[in-house]
């Protein structure tokens, strides 16, 4: 049985690891079932948080901007994960997908296997309508305090995972698998996108952040197409 492990959640802008940026970090270490070591952050972005986003989490545009740049955000991370081998989450590939991503535009590898709760759910409950963590947490009578942030889906896929363990445990296949990513290729922004974007935000009375460095080609341009919507334009 598998008990030492990182359990893992992350919160997102969206649904595509290249286009959208991850906002929220949680993982919880266990060992042997004790909790070993929490780690928690928000993470800063360039572009207004989408206010679905906001409704479903509850994390503001406000508390971003207290938070990490990514850069840091993703290298502490790294090393607060590079004891763990395994990492536990519910749609995990979902968590690595972002996580491989975003660290790879700072040089960085990312690999693990992985316990997936919703793999094992939808072979142990193929009854159930829903599969959803908080499907599955109600069906458990695990107490989801704050649904839809990090460190504690985190925590309650740590739970769920226990209780199939103990519902099913002449279940076989609790077993870790490698996890597969392969990102889609991304230009980093042009020189010129840089500029003009620069002289851009100087124009609305706004400043260029060294976070603005990690937007990719496509990023800088929407980017700048969303200023030139709510702003308007450089004005000559």
């Amino acid at each position: 049985m598998f008990m030492d492990y990182l359990a893992l959640d992350i919160e997102t802008t969206g649904l595509s690891p290249e286009k959208d940026r991850i906002i929220e970090i949680g993982a919880v270490k266990y060992r042997g079932d004790k909790e070993m070591g929490k780690f928690s952050c928000l993470i800063k972005i360039c572009n207004p948080l989408p206010p679905k986003i906001t409704e479903l989490t509850g994390i503001t545009n406000g508390m971003l901007s207290g938070g990490w740049d990514e850069k840091t955000a993703v290298t502490e991370f790294l090393k607060f994960a590079r004891d763990t081998t395994v990492l536990l989450g519910h749609n995990i590939s979902f968590d690595f997908s972002f996580i491989k991503v975003a660290a790879l535009r700072y040089g960085l590898v990312f690999e693990r296997e992985a316990l997936d709760t919703l793999a094992f759910a939808k072979k142990l409950h193929p009854e159930l309508k829903s599969r959803s963590l908080s499907a599955l947490c109600a069906y458990y009578g695990i107490v989801q305090e704050h649904a839809h942030r990090a460190v504690d889906d985190a925590v309650c896929a740590h739970r769920l995972y226990l209780a199939l363990r103990r519902k099913f445990p002449d279940y076989g296949e609790f077993t870790a698998q490698p996890l597969s990513y392969k990102p889609k290729k991304q230009e980093p922004m042009t020189a010129r996108q840089k500029k003009y974007l620069g002289d851009l935000l100087r124009h609305h009375g706004m400043e260029y952040t060294e976070e603005l460095d990690c937007l990719t080609k496509s990023d800088a341009s929407r980017m700048i197409d969303q200023l030139i919507f709510t702003k308007g334009r450089l004005q000559s």
